[in-house]
């Protein structure tokens, strides 16, 4: 097997690029990237617009939340998938079903600083065979009001992307974080989290294998470039149009 080593502050990773499915230019772009994230101070603010929240606080009168699973094949989705094991390795949150709200924790994707930042479903296509997995979960009154207040406090605070967390566990500030560890925050310190998992080891998805009681729905399946894919628009009469069903969190 070819393998590469990979140097982390601190931390050696071999990466087996067979199994990971890494290339060279990946890991070009991991570590071109490294030294804009940080495990000790807040390095993006006010990343998300006013506009965004208006978007957000205009979807309160829909009591759901939407999760969303992606396989984005990024470089640092590959990284996360050698702890996971998993085919889904990033996590967003919705506030409306047509994902015009998605946000997350990420490595800024070249246009942003690493940490909370807005998202677009088509930013998510980054492979021939990207997917996204979309669930929705039913709020209680006032939750969804507190998440995209949580989310408002973040944004002026600031925040980073703690890709490394997934080896430390912890984070020096509160809000320096990765995506599932992000997410869980939310949901926990709004009163809406549906299973039990100490912050820093919780990963994509657990959302869905540790979901007790069938707490999500099942709102579809979008695969981009699937000649039966939906459509660019995103809207809620899309998802599921591809015809996925029968989603198992283990595919």
């Amino acid at each position: 097997m070819k393998k590469k080593m990979l140097l982390l502050p601190g931390i050696v990773v071999f990466l087996g690029f067979s199994c990971t499915g890494l290339t060279p230019e990946d890991l070009g772009v991991l570590l071109r990237d490294l030294p804009k994230h940080n495990s000790s101070r807040y390095i993006t603010r006010h990343s998300l617009p006013e506009e965004y929240f208006r978007a957000a606080y205009r979807a309160l009168d829909d009591p759901h939340i939407y999760i969303v699973l992606s396989d984005t094949g990024s470089p640092a989705s590959k990284i996360i998938g050698l702890f996971t094991a998993s085919p889904y390795n990033h996590i967003s949150l919705a506030f409306d079903p047509a994902l015009e709200t998605l946000v997350s924790y990420n490595g800024g994707n070249g246009a942003s600083l690493p940490g909370l930042n807005r998202e677009r479903p088509e930013h998510l296509n980054r492979k021939p065979d990207a997917a996204l997995v979309v669930f929705r979960l039913r709020t209680a009154p006032g939750q969804k009001e507190a998440l995209i207040n949580r989310i408002t406090a973040i944004n002026r605070e600031g925040s980073s992307y703690n890709l490394l967390g997934l080896l430390s566990k912890k984070s020096k500030l509160p809000n320096i974080m990765f995506c599932s560890q992000f997410v869980y925050t939310l949901l926990d310190e709004a009163g809406a989290s549906y299973f039990d998992k100490e912050k820093g080891d919780v990963r994509p998805m657990d959302f869905i294998r540790l979901a007790g009681r069938s707490p999500l729905e099942f709102a579809g399946k979008i695969s981009f470039n699937s000649p039966n894919s939906s459509d660019s628009r995103y809207g809620a009469a899309n998802f599921g149009m591809n015809g996925v069903k029968n989603f198992s969190p283990n595919s």
